[in-house]
């Protein structure tokens, strides 16, 4: 077994990218993975991401809670949050940033059966071009797939989030006490369409982080399956 992959790894520093089927193939045929074993190997791994940290953004401080994906007030008001502490006014700001958190810790909970349905349709092709791509090749064929329907289905969830948790009251409160400031520039934002692609590249974010885990780290890889077809990367 090791003799056989040694030679494909050997194999794939030498041929271009239309000489890789060919070579993957002949692996296959060889009887050291088979396709089916390659790709069921890298939608487990695409199925940990997901189970392992995209489900914890669901959670209450999901987002935030965890510094890497945290949703921070837009740049355009940053004046607003720092305003807002110069007048005492701390707890409010912070009550305003929890609250575009909750509505992407809400979005996300329609994310799975997307991802699912992405995973599915993983061909050989996918699984190959995964395997021996960059660090974050899963995340990107992920984000290939589902950016549009996450999209799709993260923004109206997040606009009723404001309203259910009380966001829409929140910063109306929050952009009257700034706005009674003396000599501010008003401001009047929308904020759906930016905590919806806050969500998305949180949920990436997290993604990435489980895929260059098991890249890296044997010991992530949980199942004989995912040893055995990360031992060819482990090599490439």
């Amino acid at each position: 077994m090791i003799k056989r992959i040694l030679v494909l790894v050997i194999a794939l520093q030498f041929v271009g990218c239309a000489e890789l089927q060919k070579v993957v193939n002949q692996v296959t045929e060889s009887g050291v993975l088979s396709q089916e074993q390659i790709g069921n190997g890298l939608k487990q791994a695409l199925d940990n991401g997901i189970k392992n940290q995209v489900s914890k953004l669901t959670a209450t401080d999901g987002f935030y809670k965890n510094d890497l994906v945290k949703i921070l007030l837009p740049e355009e008001l940053q004046a607003v949050d720092k305003g807002l502490r110069k007048i005492g006014l701390g707890n409010l700001a912070d009550e305003g940033i929890k609250v575009l958190n909750r509505a992407a810790e809400d979005a996300v909970k329609t994310a799975t059966p997307i991802f699912v349905n992405a995973v599915k349709d993983m061909t050989f092709t996918d699984a190959k071009n995964i395997l021996l791509g960059e660090q974050n090749a899963a995340t990107s064929y992920l984000q290939g797939k589902t950016s549009e329907s996450l999209y799709a289905s993260f923004s109206p969830v997040i606009s009723n989030s404001f309203s259910k948790v009380g966001a829409d009251k929140v910063w109306s409160n929050l952009i009257t006490k700034y706005n009674s400031i003396p000599f501010v520039k008003k401001v009047n934002p929308d904020l759906t369409q930016y905590v919806t692609d806050q969500a998305l590249a949180g949920v990436f974010t997290m993604i990435e982080v489980e895929e260059k885990g098991i890249r890296e780290k044997v010991g992530l890889r949980n199942t004989a399956l995912l040893q055995q077809v990360f031992a060819l990367q482990d090599k490439k």
